[in-house]
């Protein structure tokens, strides 16, 4: 009986050295980043710029899926649905942890409850960006010659969005809503796809997010007239906020971006992450290549990043109740 007591013992001491090891390798293979929309945009910049960064720290590689649909929702409940052991991480949005929980009658993941918060990797404004040939055409040079023109054709121009409940969709919602204009929405499946539109001339005006948008405006196939932020961007100095441009007060629909893990991820795990993630966002080379796209670079602990988004519900109820924005 001894014998036998001490093999079960043994037995159990072994399982529990396993385990340990186990939760102490992570990570043991590679680690993927969902970005809930396509490639090219600026959540996917942002996951792109951050991967390679967390692939060498940690000796496995972390690759960047794209999961685009249903203004990111899609990807988001992928994560929140896969298995907590930190090895499906999200790409998130404020559309996903911000906005969508008061956009859409029915989402299927919880943003506050299915998520572990890791991190906020950056902040950016969205800018106000027109076709550069139709804007010539138009004779469209300001915010107020763009409100003049969209009031006097109502639905004659078209505002392409990276998708439903998206801070680029809220943003053109905001700016009908406080300008008294009307365009006609047309959502993509990511910023990507839309701005290919809106250099090919097929699209009129987009709320875009600034790093993605920065390519073309900086080779002039896009006008950008105004940034939805409260302040001006240092990647954009002389371009005006909404407010000084067409005195829209209190005018601030801005992005931003952070890593999430399943709820239940290991605290440790977590902290790891975010701790890595931190480091990375503080070299000066990834500074760099933020800044100069308009993107802020973040960092915050998980704890504050969880109170942000406690914020951000707020907040984003309140613009999503004032637009009028609805999405079933």
């Amino acid at each position: 009986m001894h014998r036998r007591r001490v093999v079960v013992a043994g037995a159990a001491l072994l399982a529990f050295a396993s385990f340990s090891w186990a939760q102490g390798a992570w990570p043991s293979k590679p680690v993927k980043i969902v970005v809930p929309f396509a490639p090219g945009g600026t959540t996917d910049i942002l996951a792109r710029a951050i991967a390679p960064e967390l692939s060498r720290v940690f000796g496995q590689s972390f690759i960047v899926e794209n999961r685009a649909g249903a203004g990111g929702n899609l990807g988001a409940e992928l994560v929140a649905k896969s298995p907590n052991d930190g090895y499906t991480l999200l790409m998130g949005t404020v559309g996903t942890h911000g906005i969508n929980k008061a956009l859409y009658a029915k989402l299927p993941y919880e943003p506050q409850k299915d998520f572990a918060p890791i991190t906020l990797v950056a902040g950016v404004p969205n800018v106000m960006v027109m076709n550069a040939e139709k804007a010539r055409a138009l004779n469209i040079n300001t915010v107020p010659d763009f409100i003049r023109y969209a009031r006097a054709n109502p639905g004659k121009l078209n505002m392409a969005s990276s998708g439903n409940g998206t801070s680029i969709h809220l943003a053109g919602e905001l700016f009908k809503s406080m300008t008294g204009t009307f365009m006609t929405h047309i959502p993509y499946r990511g910023s990507a796809p839309a701005l290919l539109d809106m250099v090919a001339g097929n699209m009129d005006v987009m709320f875009d997010n600034l790093p993605s948008s920065m390519p073309h405006i900086k080779s002039g196939k896009l006008r950008a007239f105004a940034v939805t932020s409260a302040q001006r961007s240092n990647a954009l100095p002389d371009t005006p906020t909404l407010e000084e441009a067409a005195g829209l007060k209190g005018f601030e629909a801005s992005s931003w971006f952070g890593l999430l893990a399943p709820a239940g991820t290991p605290a440790d795990i977590v902290n790891r992450i975010q701790q890595e993630t931190a480091k990375a966002l503080a070299s000066p080379a990834v500074q760099e290549r933020l800044l100069a796209q308009g993107a802020i670079p973040g960092g915050m602990n998980p704890a504050d990043f969880t109170r942000f988004i406690d914020a951000e519900h707020i907040k984003w109820a309140a613009v999503v109740k004032a637009s009028g924005a609805k999405v079933d």
